[in-house]
Parts: structure tokens; C-alpha cells; sequence
């Protein structure tokens, strides 16, 4: 445990540089060396946590996009935080920089590609949404089978009538709120801390609601289909349905590994806003 390479660094040192969560759990359950380790400085004056800021040898990164590696990077940073003692966070290396500073310069670039990729998925969600609410605008002054001389839908007593009504309703609510969260995900701050629990919560929402509103597009589309045929036969009625639902689900096989990946990381935080009060403020948490 005690052992040491050319620079002193420890086990823990090199974990945390190369990411290794499994023996930095394991190191962290042996209370007296963890003690020990902790506390020391290698030859560039570095501790525990300026070594999160090493990006060349960041070999533990397991999520896909840009956005979701770096919101694994700030809460690396708060893990390996969580472990020193809080009057460690403001000390300075032999640069001078704090582990604060030495992060945010060493992922500069993975910010900006981070930024680009947030804004532009953003950006195509948002017209995909415009798109699905437009549809379905038209589609609710386009009753289907049209209205007699009163004005009264020809299929109102059709079983499949209600289901288009309301699955239409829904479909434009659930396409325009999807909007107004893209919308607010463009001009929202794109800053470092941003991308811990924001940015991803908000794309989140975007998504469920814009996979809501396309489901409920179909559903409607394939209600509608139904009320024309007027079909008894149930194998005409289950291909039909199949094709309703088929962009649905090429739409949720494409996106479902991305959106299991954030809402396994975002709802995985414990208390949100802790690392936007830490990360932002180690002075605060010298004076502790």
C-alpha cells in the first residue's frame, strides 16, 4: 500500500490519474493507509485531487457523447473530494494552481466539444419537435372521415375516435413542452459546472417528452387509419398497428443507450447542487 513510483506517487495517485474506480473503492475502505495516503504530495506538489485533472492518462471513461464523459469527469472530481480533508481542497501545487484551476484548464477542450454537442442536439430535437406539433396541430382541425352539415364528426361513436382525440392532445402538448425545454437548453449558461446535474437534467426531459409526443403521434395516426378501414379482421388491424408504431420503435432503439446513460448518471447524484458549491468554492471549505 505504502509504495511509491518515481514521482511519490501511491496506489491512490495513480488510480484516481487513470481512473481505476474499483481499487480506489478498495484503497478507500482500508481507513489508516487511506489516512496516510491522503495526505501526501508527490514531486510536482500535487495531492489526490489535482490528479483528476490529468486527462492523458484517463483510461476509465464508459459513456458515449461528450457531455455525458465530462458530467463522469465533475463527478470524479467530487468522489476524489469527498475523501480529503476539506482545508486540502485550496492548496496550491509548484505551478501555483489550485486542483480547481489544473481541472478546468486540462478539460478546456473536452468543454467546447461538450458545448458543441449539446447545442446542436438541441438544435435538431428542437426542429424535430416543431415538426411533430405542427403535425399534429393540423391533424386536430382534420377530423377524420370529416363532419356532417352540423358540424358533428361522422365517427364520434367509433371506439377508436376517442383515442385519436386524445392521444392527438397530448401528442401537441407533449411536442410543444418538448420544445420549450430544447429551447431553454439553447440558451441556457453553458458553463463547466453546468454539465454536473443543468444541462443533463434539462436534456433529459426534452427527450421523455419528445419520445412521449412521437408515440402518441402514431398512436393517433394508427386510431385514425382504423376509423377509415372500419376492419373487423384482426390481422389487418395488427399489421396496421405495427406500422403505426414503427418509427417508434426504431426511434427508441436508436436513442435508448443514450438516454439510459443520462438518467443513469444524473439520477444517480445524491444531492443536487453539492459539487456547484464545492467545485465553485474550495476557499469556502479551507476556512472549515
Amino acid at each position: 500500500m505504502d509504495q511509491r513510483d518515481e514521482m511519490n506517487r501511491s496506489i491512490l495517485d495513480v488510480a484516481i490519474m487513470y481512473r481505476q474506480k474499483k481499487i480506489f473503492d478498495i484503497v478507500k475502505e482500508q481507513k489508516i493507509p487511506m489516512a496516510r495516503m491522503r495526505r501526501f504530495l508527490d514531486y510536482s506538489g500535487n495531492k489526490l485531487l489535482h490528479h483528476v485533472a490529468d486527462m492523458k492518462k484517463n483510461s476509465g471513461v464508459t459513456k458515449p457523447g461528450p457531455a455525458l464523459q465530462l458530467q463522469e469527469e465533475l463527478k470524479w472530481f467530487e468522489r476524489v473530494q469527498d475523501v480529503i480533508p476539506s482545508y486540502y481542497v485550496p492548496l496550491l501545487n509548484k505551478d501555483g494552481m489550485t486542483a480547481r484551476e489544473c481541472f478546468e484548464i486540462a478539460h478546456e477542450k473536452q468543454l467546447e466539444k461538450a458545448q458543441t454537442w449539446i447545442k446542436e442536439t438541441s438544435q435538431s430535437c428542437s426542429t424535430v419537435a416543431a415538426l411533430v406539433a405542427t403535425v399534429v396541430f393540423a391533424a386536430a382541425y382534420t377530423v377524420p372521415g370529416g363532419s356532417d352539415e352540423n358540424g358533428k364528426p361522422i365517427f364520434i361513436n367509433s371506439p377508436y375516435f376517442l383515442i385519436f382525440t386524445v392521444s392527438d392532445v397530448v401528442s401537441l402538448a407533449s411536442s410543444l413542452t418538448s420544445l420549450v425545454v430544447f429551447l431553454s437548453l439553447l440558451t441556457s449558461p453553458f458553463e463547466l459546472q453546468e454539465f454536473h446535474i443543468s444541462l443533463p437534467r434539462k436534456l433529459i426531459v426534452g427527450f421523455s417528452f419528445l419520445f412521449f409526443s412521437v408515440l402518441t403521434t402514431m398512436l393517433s395516426f394508427g386510431a385514425t387509419i382504423l376509423i377509415l378501414i372500419q376492419t373487423e379482421r384482426r390481422l389487418t388491424t395488427l399489421l396496421l398497428s405495427i406500422a403505426s408504431f414503427l418509427p417508434v420503435l426504431i426511434f427508441g432503439i436508436l436513442q435508448f443507450r443514450l438516454y439510459v446513460s443520462f438518467m443513469g448518471t444524473t439520477l444517480y447524484i445524491v444531492k443536487p447542487g453539492k459539487l456547484s458549491q464545492r467545485f465553485l468554492s474550495p476557499a469556502q471549505h479551507g476556512g472549515k
